[in-house]
């Protein structure tokens, strides 16, 4: 249904896992049997019903070992099975509205950077070869005093950075990504992944979903995106769907003729869009 409306087929699924949840081959082989890389999200909490005070998923929780068994057991599922894998993992830390937030849960600064060694270690020891690391925090919208350099773990320990921006009032897609590129790109020069977007409706969205494929066009270093298809009525805070109306569907669609989707060598696809 996605494909028709968009008029392609997406080369980039996300999916999302909860640490009560273990490694899906299923969703990983849902994603490649449609043409598509997975992109798994996967969050360090029990359920997002239980809200940002989790004490058992504290940062220091998670370096400290309490996890190590479950971790462990995904990392060998994820090598066990060999298909390559994007692992976003505890996204948005920037924010302030997940457990694994620093200001939050009882964390303290510095935390969130030894959390994600100690799990990319891990990974490491089990000799796990088929994940690319993505680091994605929020856009800077609503979190500005909040930096990023300090909870980024580092280019050894990242492959991919990525943002979650929506458009809600901006005019361009640059008012939404590039404060916080900009940041980014004074300590990293990892390629840029967007893993959530959309936009809220309104009369301009079209015009900013337009707007957003020609930034996609004089950005290189952003390799693909996520876009958050979802009405409210189908999980989403607002309706972000590019297919809510004809105008804006046609936008998107229009849009994403002018990208060139790429495969990789041996058919399998990478993640351009």
């Amino acid at each position: 249904m996605v494909a028709q409306r968009a008029g392609v087929r997406p080369n980039l699924l996300e999916y999302f896992a909860k640490w009560t949840e273990d490694y899906r081959r299923d969703a990983v082989d849902a994603a490649y049997q449609q043409g598509a890389v997975p992109l798994l999200t996967w969050e360090p909490w029990g359920s997002g019903a239980d809200g940002t005070e989790q004490p058992q998923y504290a940062l220091a929780e998670i370096s400290n070992g309490r996890h190590d068994a479950y971790i462990r057991r995904f990392a060998q599922d994820v090598k066990a099975h060999g298909r390559p894998v994007i692992l976003r993992f505890a996204h948005e830390m920037n924010g302030t509205w997940f457990p694994w937030a620093e200001r939050r849960n009882g964390n303290s600064a510095g935390e969130y950077v030894e959390a994600w060694r100690h799990v990319h270690d891990i990974f490491t020891e089990a000799g796990v070869r088929n994940v690319a690391w993505q680091w994605s925090p929020n856009i800077l919208r609503t979190v500005e005093k909040v930096r990023l350099q300090p909870l980024y773990p580092g280019d050894e320990y990242v492959d991919i950075i990525g943002l979650s921006g929506y458009r809600k009032y901006e005019m361009r897609a640059a008012d939404v990504f590039e404060p916080a590129l900009k940041e980014m790109r004074a300590f990293t020069r990892r390629p840029v992944l967007i893993a959530e977007t959309g936009a809220r409706p309104g009369d301009d969205k079209a015009l900013w979903i337009a707007d957003f494929f020609t930034w996609l066009r004089g950005r290189p270093d952003v390799i693909g995106f996520v876009w958050f298809e979802r009405s409210i009525e189908q999980g989403g805070k607002e309706d972000w769907r590019f297919a809510e109306t004809a105008e804006t569907q046609g936008a998107f669609r229009g849009g994403l003729a002018g990208l060139e989707l790429a495969d990789a060598p041996g058919g399998e696809p990478i993640p351009s869009g």
